[in-house]
Formats: structure tokens, C-alpha cells, sequence
């Protein structure tokens, strides 16, 4: 899918601590097609995400050697794919598909052999209607003579996607059946091509495409963005029961390297993509790859889980206030598990083995696959795990447990105003009570614990009960208050508390180090303010940023309109694309609220549907209930006496072009 054409919904949202595993019914059985292929997660590249229409044999010539040359070949990747826009805008006088000459000199036969003989498979692309989403011919009508003519060329890969016109409903039934045709023409055939289906999950294809097709797009198209890869995991992340060997679901290509997010936002990206048992296919310029981004791509062990042969999706075993532990069963009896922090604050995020579905024993080991090294417990499995980051460990009934260093968690609690807040909030000025936890997980005891607390510069931290621990037995933590006191003039922002804890075990020194992000913030001054000439403290949005005073246009800042709902028009307001979450600070200075929200006029042409939501103190105070492109602007308003923070959330109630969801006029009165 192409977002200039086609917008997908992409996620549950999860807002003050309530929070949803996926958003369709569970597959009851999962179904693979029968053609022998992707036993495992199909592992490559396509060049959609970086290059867009700018495709040409020299890149796919390039990333094909750099396969080689890096590692990435030996690491697992094979397929190397051309996306959109590769053909001529006409299909030849006897109805076939003509490679561009000038992209493609060699055309895509002589651009299949280059990469066949470095020991590698090439991927293309249509779509399962008359055009592509760029606008370039696609195969519906023509599937045979397309197969047959990717089929002489060498393809090993064909994605296909859900753009252009067609003669088939827009119904389960018909998805089923124009992307059937496609499955039918490839094996009739007789060359292996895996199937990957674009179809934006508009259709539950978790549900029926597994005899369909070998891999099918589960949500809308990813950005580089945390907001858009946070809602997608929301999407996949419940439809691990219709995986298996064969059959996958497919939360869209890598973002990995194109600059959009952090390093520990891509780790999460890939760590959670290979517990998924997704598709890791590479979306950046690898020849402008940085080291980073190639220790992510090419970390063996969190391969491994992706490949693992018994072809299982990772399970979420628990999920609250935006923490959530993933479960995946690996082919020789080891458990992987996920500790993910959606939240924008570091915690402490822990499960059990045998909630991980491990047998009993007396104690097991666990290998941080993202750190390379071993440690033992008892049960628990527990790390501090940074805002937008995941702790992924393979988990053994390991008779060798007692060679390793006891597990060991380090975490710090700042409180927060009101559960699931995206962070404590601190007073500039004023002491604020935070605790320090150092915790032993392990089966033996560990000796000579210490705890130190570090802050900004010019913070004042104080610790107000003991710091130190002689020993900590199984299952035991030193606890440790402390006083932070933020300057008097800091800064609005967001600060760091970092925890360093000491300790030893024989005869050897370790450490374990945690922290967490809290706020400084200021309520509004007394008076009425639009709330786009506010400062946030945070906003979410699944494509571009929020746009003050105009519509959310796409991914750039300020190419949105103004701000107008059936018809009418607002000068001041807020533009964002559901899913979003904005969330202000109000320090208890502020009495009301009042906004008008809607579906801006300017939409894609299809008939969105949203719904807008008023948060006080994590509970929802107004909402909108379901409004279409065609509704006019509805009106809501909250009490806000009292109130700590409000968030605006727009919800896009499982529809596949709820964009341009509009906060005009939204205003506060403070006193």
C-alpha cells in the first residue's frame, strides 16, 4: 500500500492503563499454503521505504553485493526485491509488462540472474487490481500472463498489493478471491515464487490467508516514525495464533537505519519483529548503513528467534500501563522472552518462567540476546528497561545455572499524578520522594550491595534511608528513598534519574543499573489559551507530527490546510491522524475545556471514520462516539478543576482512512 492513495488503521491505543491485545478476533487455526516455501520468515530487502519510486538494477545490483560483502547473506538474507514503479506506465501491444529500459537496462530476467549468482533470490511487485499504488499497471485481469512472464524471468518473491479498480466486492469473499487467482497463476507456473500479500489487514487476513498466501500485511503501512511502529506492534501483536511454518503475518518491512527513530527504538523494531516471526526485510540504504544499524541487522541471536523452525509467534502474557511481556516457544524447549516498554518513561518490567510456560526447575539461565551474556535465576525475569526499548532473553532449564552470575533488576520509581501517566512530574523548586529498588533474582545470594542515585546538574538528590546491603539471599532488594530536588528555574523538559547498583558475586564485581525519565512542567498562566499555542508534554500521532492551527497533511511539518469540517472553517486548532494522543500539563491551575472535533475535509476521497476522546487524570471525561467524513463538527467540553494533565486521543475505530481527525478551536480556561 501506498499512503499518497490508501491510509490503514494500524492500532489499538492504549490510554490511561486500559489497554487492548490487538484489535480482531483471534485465529482459532492457523493454515499455511501448500507449496513448500517460507518455512521460516522470508529474510531480504525491498527498497519501498528508502527509495520509494526511485528503483533502478544498479541498487538492487548494490544491496545484492553489499548482501555478500557485509555478512548479511551468511546472516540469513536472501531475498533482495524491486517494489512499485519498476515497469513502464503501459503494458507492450500483446498485454505484457515491460520492465522500464532506462531503470532497468538489463531488464528484470538479466537483473534476476546478477543476484541468482551471488547466491540470492529476487522479489517483485504488483497489485491485485488494474494499477499499482504509484499508478503504474498492475495484474488483475492479466494474473496468468504476469505469473508466467515473472516465472521466465527467474522471480523468487512476488508482493502484491491492494491498489487500482477491479471487478470484485470489497468484501472478505472478495479479497479471498482476486488474490486466489494470483496463487492459482503462480503454481500453475511450476516456479517456486513465495507469496506475500499486501492486503493492510482491511480484511482479517490473519483469519483466511494463510491458505492464500505465504505471508500477508496484517496493518497499514509503517513509517519512521515511534508513533506509527508502537501502533502496529499494538496490531500484529494479537494474531500470533495464526502463524506457523509456511504462513506468516507480515506487520510490514523495516524501518531499521533510515534515521526517524533511535537506536533503542530500532532494537525494539527488530527484537519485537523477530519474536513476531515476521518478515525482516531491510527498508534502508544499506550502503549508507552506520555500524549501529548493522549490529541490529545482523545480531545472530535475535535472528535466531525469528527463524526459530518451530515457526511460533511470540504470545503476549501480560499487558498494563504500557508494559508488556511477550512469550515465544523455541524448537528445543528454551522460551524467548520480551519485556517491551511502550511507555515514555524507564521501568521495571518483570514476568516468571513458569508464566512463560517453562517446567519447573531449580533454577534456569538467561541469555540477553542483545548483550550476549548469561546470567541465572531462580524465576524471575526482570530488567529496567529504557522508554521505547526491550529486554529479549532466552530462557533454558540449564543444569550449568550455578556457572553464572546471579540476574539482578535495578529500577527507580518516581510516582506518578495518576496511573499509566507517561512519567512522574516533578515541581521546580520542591523536594519529590523517589524510591531506588536493587533486586536479586538469582538462586544464590549476592554480597556487598551498593545503590548511588545521579540527576541533572544542579539538582539536589538526598538519600533518606540506607544505601547499602552486606548481602541480598533470593528473591531479596535493597530499598533506598530518596529526596530530588529540581532548581528553582529549571527548564521545562524532560530529565533523567540514573540508578547504579554494585554488587559481588565470587569474588567478582558486577553491576546493575536502572533509572527512569521524569517531567519538570508548569501549569498555563491564568487566562483562556488555544491549546495549539501550548507547549505539550507529549504527542503521539500515526502519520507525521501534529500540526498546529492546520489539518494533519502527511509526513512533513506544516504541509497541512486550514482546518475546515463540513464546510466550516477554524482558524486556530489542532491536526492529527488517528491514532493519536496529545497530552498537556495543567498543574491544577486550570476549570475547563472546549473544543469542536471532526474529520477534516480534506481526506482521501474514502469515508473515514473516527471518534475523539477527553482524558482527565487517566480517566475519560467526554467522547464523541463515531463520526464520519460526513458528519459535521461535533462539540466537547471537560471540567479540568483540579486536574494534573488532559489528553485529546482520537481513536480510529478499525477503519482504513480515519485521517485528518481535527481539534479546532480547542481552547482552556485557567485561573
Amino acid at each position: 500500500m501506498r499512503r499518497l492513495l490508501a491510509l490503514a488503521a494500524v492500532a489499538a491505543l492504549a490510554i490511561g492503563g486500559a489497554t487492548v491485545v490487538g484489535t480482531v478476533a483471534h485465529p482459532t487455526e492457523a493454515k499455511a499454503l501448500d507449496n513448500g516455501l517460507a518455512l521460516t520468515p522470508p529474510m531480504g530487502f525491498n527498497d519501498w521505504n528508502s527509495f520509494g519510486c526511485n528503483v533502478d538494477e544498479q541498487l538492487i545490483k548494490q544491496t545484492a553485493d553489499f548482501f555478500v560483502s557485509s555478512g548479511l547473506k551468511d546472516a540469513g538474507y536472501e531475498y533482495v526485491n524491486i517494489d512499485d514503479c519498476w515497469s513502464e506506465r503501459q503494458r507492450s501491444a500483446d498485454g505484457h509488462l515491460v520492465p522500464d529500459p532506462v531503470k532497468f537496462p538489463d531488464g528484470i530476467k538479466g537483473t534476476a540472474d546478477y543476484v541468482h549468482s551471488k547466491g540470492l533470490k529476487l522479489g517483485i511487485y504488483s497489485s491485485a487490481g488494474d494499477k499499482t499504488c504509484a499508478g503504474y499497471p498492475a495484474s488483475f485481469g492479466h494474473e496468468t500472463t504476469d505469473a508466467n512472464d515473472f516465472a521466465a524471468w527467474g522471480v523468487d518473491y512476488l508482493k502484491y498489493d491492494n491498489c487500482g479498480s477491479r471487478d470484485t466486492p470489497e468484501t472478505e469473499a472478495g479479497y479471498i478471491d482476486r488474490y486466489s487467482r494470483m496463487r492459482d497463476a503462480l503454481a500453475a507456473t511450476g516456479r517456486p515464487m513465495v507469496y506475500s500479500l499486501c492486503e493492510w489487514g482491511n480484511f482479517d487476513p490473519a483469519n483466511w490467508a494463510g491458505d492464500v498466501g505465504n505471508l500477508w500485511r496484517t496493518t497499514g503501512d509503517i513509517s519512521d516514525h515511534w508513533s506509527s511502529l508502537k501502533s502496529i506492534i499494538r496490531k500484529n501483536m494479537g494474531l500470533y495464533a495464526a502463524a506457523k511454518p509456511g504462513a506468516w503475518n507480515d506487520p510490514d518491512m523495516l524501518e531499521v537505519g533510515n534515521g526517524g527513530m533511535t537506536d533503542t527504538e530500532y532494537r525494539t523494531h527488530f527484537g519485537l519483529w523477530s519474536m513476531m516471526a515476521s518478515p525482516l526485510l531491510i527498508g534502508s540504504d544499506l550502503r549508507k548503513a552506520t555500524p549501529a544499524t548493522m549490529e541490529i541487522l545482523s545480531n545472530s541471536e535475535v535472528i535466531a528467534l525469528d527463524q526459530d523452525s518451530l515457526g511460533k509467534q511470540a504470545k503476549p502474557i501480560a499487558d498494563s500501563n504500557g508494559h508488556v511481556v511477550f512469550a515465544k516457544p523455541l524448537a528445543n524447549g528454551d522460551v524467548a522472552v520480551a519485556l517491551y516498554n511502550e511507555s515514555d518513561s524507564a521501568a521495571t518490567i518483570s514476568t516468571t518462567a513458569d508464566a512463560a510456560g517453562l517446567p519447573h526447575a531449580a533454577a534456569y539461565s538467561l541469555r540477553d540476546v542483545w548483550q550476549h551474556s548469561n546470567t541465572e535465576t531462580a524465576g524471575t525475569i526482570s530488567a529496567s528497561v529504557p522508554a521505547h526499548g526491550t529486554a529479549i532473553y532466552r530462557v533454558s532449564v540449564d543444569h550449568r545455572w550455578n556457572s553464572y552470575p546471579p540476574s539482578t533488576s535495578a529500577g527507580v520509581d518516581a510516582g506518578t499524578v495518576y496511573a499509566g501517566a507517561p512519567a512522574a512530574i516533578l515541581t521546580p523548586g520542591k523536594a519529590n520522594e523517589v524510591t531506588t529498588t536493587v533486586a536479586n533474582n538469582g538462586r544464590v545470594p549476592v554480597h556487598a550491595v551498593q545503590a548511588g542515585l545521579t540527576g541533572p546538574d544542579g539538582w539536589q538528590l538526598k538519600a533518606t534511608s540506607g544505601t547499602e546491603a552486606p548481602a541480598l539471599p533470593t528473591g531479596k532488594s535493597l530499598t533506598t528513598t530518596w529526596q530530588v530536588t529540581p532548581p528553582a528555574n529549571v527548564a521545562a523538559g524532560t530529565y533523567s534519574l540514573k540508578l547504579h547498583g554494585t554488587y559481588q558475586w565470587n569474588g567478582h564485581g558486577y553491576t546493575a543499573d536502572g533509572g527512569t525519565s521524569v517531567l519538570v512542567a508548569v501549569g498555563p498562566t491564568a487566562g483562556t489559551h488555544y491549546l495549539s499555542d501550548l507547549d505539550w508534554l507529549s504527542a503521539d500521532n500515526d502519520w507525521g507530527p501534529v500540526e498546529r492551527d492546520s489539518s494533519n497533511g502527511e509526513t512533513g511539518a506544516g504541509d497541512g490546510h486550514t482546518i475546515t469540517i463540513n464546510g466550516v472553517t477554524y482558524a486556530k486548532g489542532l491536526g492529527t491522524n488517528a491514532p493519536a494522543t496529545i497530552t498537556y500539563f495543567l498543574g491544577g491551575t486550570c476549570t475547563a475545556l472546549h473544543t469542536d472535533v471532526g474529520i477534516d475535509d480534506e481526506k482521501d476521497g474514502s469515508v473515514a471514520n473516527a471518534s475523539f476522546e477527553i482524558w482527565v487524570d487517566g480517566s475519560k471525561v467526554a467522547d464523541s462516539g463515531p463520526m464520519t467524513a460526513d458528519d459535521a463538527a461535533r462539540t466537547l467540553t471537560a471540567d479540568l478543576t483540579g486536574a494534573h494533565v488532559v489528553q485529546l486521543v482520537a481513536n480510529d475505530q478499525g477503519d482504513a482512512n480515519s485521517d485528518h481527525t481535527d481539534w479546532a478551536g480547542a481552547a482552556i480556561t485557567c485561573s
